[in-house]
């Protein structure tokens, strides 16, 4: 599903309007609907607040950070225990006798940030998964309103959160308001953290943050499932399923995307970033024996 500036369907392939759980692309939404709330936070940690972090020793510092700032500990913290996503990160971290616990899984930054929003308002701590709880009504409002459409379904994610159904116009219409929202606003407060600082968003070797680094202006997230959306500074839009939930797939297909929107066009672009990142191999007997490659459809011609 691609968006045009003006908020037109540009590019429909799939079930574009049935709804289906967007898992961690939500968290943008869910960090401006915290903001909103009376959250303050500035520089990488409001990043750090939409994050799927990768575990690194700077992510985890951060999450303490939001903790301790808020008068919190990592006890207050209800997402389940996890190890760092980066494989040199973890490796060295069990290495040196870590384990897993709830700071180290990738949603801390998101429940830190939703715990000290409930320090601030003055909401109970120690029920804010709750779906009935002030401030995930608070937030299922927010994902409603920027996505333009009615939470049809709530469900539970990986890390407990609640977690609600939007279809994929719906999910780049949020992305697309986020972007295009007034300076100084919640919306585009998140937005701009993250691009000022994509390393917090997801972690310093993570394909998303490699994104954000190559196209400036450029907000992207993702989500298990196989889920990405992203928007451009000039109000492009764009969400993506795979509908078998791997996500092999979608460095591959955010590349052609982008390219499709000439998003690889301005001088400031990294193109030979867009190459790499864009190239994903197939591996076989450990060798690369082919690549994925991105079939558009022949009405995707945007511009």
């Amino acid at each position: 599903m691609v968006l045009g500036p003006g908020g037109e369907v540009a590019l429909a392939a799939g079930a574009v309007a049935t709804p289906a759980f967007p898992r961690s692309a939500s968290k943008p939404l869910q960090a401006a609907g915290m903001l909103r709330a009376g959250l303050r936070l500035d520089g990488p940690l409001v990043a750090l607040a939409a994050a799927s972090h990768a575990g690194e020793p700077f992510h985890i510092a951060g999450v303490r950070d939001m903790l301790a700032a808020a008068g919190l500990t990592e006890d207050d913290l209800r997402c389940p225990p996890g190890l760092p996503l980066d494989d040199q990160v973890r490796h060295q971290y069990l290495r040196d006798g870590g384990r897993a616990d709830p700071i180290h899984m990738n949603c801390s930054g998101k429940h830190a940030a939703m715990v000290a929003t409930c320090a601030a308002a003055g909401w109970p701590t120690a029920s804010y998964l709750q779906p009935g709880h002030p401030l995930q009504r608070r937030l299922r409002s927010t994902v409603e309103r920027l996505s333009g459409e009615p939470v049809t379904s709530v469900g539970v994610d990986g890390c407990g959160a609640p977690l609600f159904a939007l279809s994929l116009t719906g999910l780049a219409r949020a992305y697309q308001s986020m972007i295009t929202a007034v300076a100084g606003s919640a919306e585009r407060q998140v937005a701009d953290g993250m691009r000022a600082y994509p390393d917090w968003t997801a972690g310093t070797s993570r394909p998303e943050s490699a994104l954000m680094r190559a196209v400036p202006g450029l907000l992207v997230k993702g989500g298990a499932e196989g889920v990405l959306a992203f928007a451009l500074a000039d109000g492009w839009a764009a969400a993506i399923k795979i509908e078998d939930g791997t996500a092999r797939a979608l460095p591959a297909l955010a590349v052609a995307l982008l390219r499709e929107l000439r998003a690889d066009a301005c001088a400031s672009a990294d193109a030979a970033a867009l190459d790499r990142i864009g190239t994903v191999p197939v591996h076989g007997g450990g060798l690369v024996v082919g690549e994925v490659r991105p079939v558009l459809p022949a009405s995707a011609a945007f511009r």
